[in-house]
């Protein structure tokens, strides 16, 4: 694929325009230090529009625009559940989990458990997602990145992937959290613009220039097994998405661990003006998330239509932009690196935070200063950035489909953590003992299905992980006298009502999705 001067141009003037942008709102008075709060929660003065923004740059990466524009080429708007749903779990999120993280004024989240259970639980947590975001989390994103800078420009792989870690440091590590929402404002409208830009001109083109309803037109009946949104048992991807399950299983384990108690998505929230701000946020988040399948997952399935041969699903959205006129390519791939250096720059800034705050804190004798934390932080950024660089290819590079690697491998862990979150939050028995059985359960148990049971469809593999995991940290409370614990959290003086243009535009998004399931079931 040819790039023109003013592809380049587009491109290059943003990557530096997104630097300048990074320094200019994350810059301090001069003389004044940035303190912890300031680097790792932006100073706890995050916007409503900021923060919705920031958690839509911060999920939307390479992971969904490539990944899941490739399960678009082979399953379809089946795949689409996955941002649909997440909606409801935004909501959720929002209305009953926030109230009660913002009352207790937390940076991270193992913070929370030591402060419901002790030590011991927050370092096991502060290890596992240290594991999980360096070496799933940014592999993926980087390894998918460089993976379609390679399709578009024949650029080195490996050259690709020092070049993405090299750009979301450049604007993230002096100036943390502030500077990474503050920029996914432009991250949003160029990720958004990019998808429906490749959408428009494939169904343009499909249709031979009438338009992008007769295009779809064409797609549906050309495909119309590509629009089903519950698959059949029958079906090649039945495993992935099992039928009418995704609606009532072991997803909504998923949804809740992600989008409730993930840090780099929850620390958007944590950084809210006030609560009313971080709810707003997080609901104008749900309703982007309405768009994301015609910006992520039709540009697959149009590639089903006009590249059917491809040979691995995951080139379908690179190829799907070689359609682009000059200009609009230039904006598309920077849209593509915005998309990736936006979620690299939320993981490495979460992983900064999570050591340094939940870690580093631990084992050091004496207190340190704020600006050693903020150094700690700015170092362990770039260390995992590294480490990710270096294990991308061999963790990666054989895989058919990294979404889909992905959502297989945190699936076991996530029942565990969301068993301990919901304890941790709304059960006054659950003791120290209880949720760390519950963590070991979780792995152990999905490790053994998924070698013993490898056709078992992970989503049900997470939900009866979830409930047995549940159920042995219930009779280990049980066991140990099934008192209420000292450190249980009161939720009766949270307050957890909402305002009324919150609830209404919750029953605006589910009224949506009742009738998009209806007509594509």
């Amino acid at each position: 694929m040819l790039f023109s001067n003013l592809d380049i141009f587009i491109v290059a003037f943003y990557c530096v325009g997104i630097i300048f942008l990074a320094q200019y709102v994350s810059r301090s008075q001069q003389g004044v230090e940035k303190t912890a709060e300031d680097y790792f929660l932006a100073g706890r003065s995050l916007p409503w529009w900021a923060i919705g923004a920031s958690l839509i740059a911060a999920n939307i990466s390479a992971e969904q625009i490539i990944g899941m524009s490739g399960q678009g080429f082979v399953v379809g708007m089946a795949i689409a559940t996955y941002e649909l749903t997440a909606a409801i779990a935004l909501i959720v999120m929002a209305k009953y989990f926030l109230p009660l993280f913002l009352e207790k004024q937390i940076y991270t989240m193992p913070q929370f458990l030591e402060q419901r259970f002790d030590r011991r639980v927050s370092l096991v947590l502060a290890f596992f997602w240290l594991a999980v975001y360096v070496f799933i989390n940014l592999t993926s994103v980087l390894w998918l990145g460089s993976l379609a800078i390679n399709s578009l420009t024949g650029l080195d792989l490996f050259y690709g992937l020092i070049l993405l870690a090299l750009l979301s440091l450049a604007y993230s590590l002096w100036g943390g959290l502030k500077a990474v929402a503050m920029t996914d404002i432009i991250q949003v409208v160029l990720l958004i613009f990019g998808g429906l830009s490749v959408s428009y001109i494939a169904l343009n083109q499909i249709s031979d220039g009438s338009g992008v309803v007769n295009g779809l037109s064409q797609v549906y009946q050309l495909l119309p097994e590509k629009f089903d949104m519950i698959l059949s048992p029958d079906h090649p991807a039945y495993k992935d998405l099992p039928g009418v399950w995704v609606l009532i299983g072991g997803l909504w384990i998923a949804h809740f661990a992600y989008w409730g108690f993930n840090q780099y998505i929850t620390q958007r929230a944590l950084g809210a003006k006030s609560l009313p701000e971080a709810q707003k946020g997080v609901m104008f988040a749900a309703y982007l998330k309405l768009l994301m399948p015609f910006v992520v997952v039709l540009p697959g399935i149009c590639a089903a239509v006009i590249y059917p041969t491809l040979e691995k699903s995951d080139q379908a959205y690179p190829m799907m932009m070689s359609l682009l006129p000059n200009g609009i390519l230039g904006l598309t791939f920077a849209a593509l690196v915005a998309a990736i250096v936006s979620s690299l720059a939320s993981m490495t800034n979460s992983v900064s935070t999570i050591f340094t705050m939940d870690i580093y804190r631990s084992f050091v004798r004496t207190k340190p200063s704020e600006q050693k934390l903020v150094n700690v932080g700015r170092n362990m950024a770039w260390i995992s950035l590294a480490i990710a660089v270096l294990c991308a290819q061999p963790l990666l590079g054989s895989m058919e489909s990294a979404f889909q690697y992905i959502q297989n491998f945190t699936g076991f862990f996530t029942p565990g953590i969301l068993v301990i979150f919901l304890v941790a939050l709304f059960w006054k028995k659950a003791t120290t003992l209880s949720v760390l059985v519950a963590a070991i359960m979780s792995l152990i148990l999905s490790l053994f299905i998924f070698l013993v049971f490898p056709e078992y469809p992970f989503i049900h593999r997470m939900g009866v992980v979830f409930l047995i995991s549940g159920f042995a940290c219930y009779l280990t409370s049980l066991l140990q006298g099934y008192d209420d614990q000292e450190k249980a959290i009161d939720i009766s003086g949270i307050n957890f009502k909402t305002e009324s243009s919150f609830n209404l535009s919750a029953v605006i998004i589910c009224i949506i999705l009742t009738i998009t399931y209806l007509l594509l079931w």
